[in-house]
């Protein structure tokens, strides 16, 4: 559901996210901020003092491994689709770019998607000289 608003100047694309993606948008904002890094240096110092008490035991071990397992595997998804999410919306951005200015290679619009890695280099060789 891809809505167009036009301002006075410029026309802007906007969707509402829904759900999983509402989600994951807050997830990474939040992963990426100065509060979560604090939040995993609290735990950390908090894991480490808690070792003499638990005498540094498997279980003390155990609880860090099964926490950061968790936490990268889930991290290792979220970094993965906001990385698709801004690729794509650069590439949109460089393709009506493409669009609309006089003299630029047509051809390049979307090669990403239809290009093998061999065809790119061709067509990035010309390039190689600047």
């Amino acid at each position: 559901m891809l809505q167009l608003q036009q301002t006075e100047n410029q026309q802007t694309l906007h969707s509402a996210p829904h759900g999983i993606e509402k989600l994951s948008d807050s997830a990474c904002r939040f992963a990426g901020s100065t509060t979560a890094l604090l939040i995993a240096l609290i735990t950390i110092v908090g894991w480490l003092m808690a070792g003499p008490f638990m005498q540094f035991s498997e279980r003390w071990q155990l609880i860090i491994n099964s926490i950061t397992t968790i936490v990268t595997f889930l991290m290792v998804f979220m970094i993965q689709r906001s990385q698709n999410k801004d690729v794509e919306a650069l590439q949109m951005k460089l393709d009506e770019l493409l669009k609309n200015q006089d003299g630029a290679n047509k051809n390049l619009i979307r090669i990403d998607q239809w290009a093998s890695e061999k065809e790119l280099q061709e067509a990035r060789e010309p390039h190689d000289s600047y």
